[in-house]
């Protein structure tokens, strides 16, 4: 940030891309005008070249919180600036690219034009169209679909059409919305890899998904919201209660052997033991016991818990709070 000029440049690395100070919405409804409590102070800052997921049940706010770094929605109160910028100025969203969740596009319309229509809502020069537009469609594997009308584009398909258009205008920020929602498992292997090519070139990611296990495999950091409000925050490995535990794999397991007399819990199939507490001297002590059971011992890894069972664990705990 240039003091006399107030102007963020990318170069500045201390000033984070995305800054939201006490952030509130609230929506009034109905006859009544009810009021809908949204936002409920949200601080948030997202630093250049981070891939961020944001997570929470229906109803905790992510939503909200994407229309108002957008400009879709302007906050009650509060505070949410994009490089330095007020969130919705035209100068910060030129920076953005979006794929919102469930996007239409005209089904008379083929690939091609459907992203030529978009870099010219975006003021993109001819020159920049004709380059960009077959080398993105490329990229999302839809180069032998150019062609061809979208109304006849599978629910994967027009997901990689979306993101090749949120691509358009070389974002320095792009926010997914569901971005893997109905993509096949090649489908989302492509699509991270596309975002991870995106990372190492600088570009800031924010994604708003109800898939885990995707979340788990692309972002650097992790919110978690619930009721309005960020509950947790930090990277999959500490929101997953990191990964100091155990798993042992056996052959089998006698019918007298007691889990609960040990810190472990067992896999349905009974096949394989997890070391809860992580310490080597339980993990000894049990591989002794299973051994003198006459148990025979097929491997032993490392287990952490995954970013599924530490979000439930977490949405769980503030559900039952008073």
């Amino acid at each position: 940030m240039h003091p006399d000029e107030g102007i963020y440049v990318a170069s500045d690395i201390s000033s984070p891309v995305i800054h939201i100070s006490a952030l509130h919405k609230t929506y009034a409804t109905g006859i009544r005008r009810s009021k809908i409590h949204a936002l409920k102070g949200v601080d948030m800052q997202v630093p250049a070249g981070e891939v961020l997921g944001i997570l929470g049940p229906n109803g905790a706010g992510k939503t909200t919180l994407l229309k108002v770094l957008l400009g879709i929605v302007l906050p009650t109160s509060g505070e949410a600036r994009l490089f330095g910028q007020p969130a919705g100025d035209p100068t910060a969203r030129r920076r953005l690219g979006y794929l919102p969740e469930n996007h239409r596009f005209p089904t008379y319309l083929t690939a091609r034009q459907t992203l030529d229509i978009y870099g010219r809502l975006a003021d993109l020069p001819d020159a920049a169209r004709k380059e960009r537009i077959p080398r993105l469609l490329e990229e999302v594997g839809l180069a032998s679909w150019e062609d061809t009308r979208v109304g006849k584009f599978s629910k994967g398909m027009m997901q990689r059409l979306g993101l090749a258009q949120a691509l358009l205008n070389q974002p320095e920020i792009v926010v997914l919305d569901e971005p893997t929602d109905g993509v096949d498992p090649v489908g989302r292997r492509d699509i991270r890899d596309r975002l991870r090519a995106l990372k190492q070139t600088g570009t800031t990611i924010v994604i708003n998904s109800h898939l885990l296990s995707e979340i788990e495999l692309v972002c650097d950091r992790v919110l978690i919201m619930h009721k309005g409000r960020i509950i947790r925050s930090g990277t999959v490995d500490e929101l997953a209660q990191q990964g100091t535990g155990w798993r042992i794999e056996v052959d089998r397991l006698p019918v007298s052997f007691d889990s609960t007399m040990w810190p472990v819990s067992l896999e349905e199939s009974r096949r394989a033991i997890l070391v809860e507490d992580g310490l080597p001297a339980t993990l000894n002590r049990l591989i002794d016991q299973l051994r003198a059971d006459g148990v025979q011992i097929l491997g032993i890894e490392r287990h952490r818990a995954s970013l599924e069972a530490g979000f439930i664990d977490l949405i769980t705990a503030q559900e039952d709070m008073p």
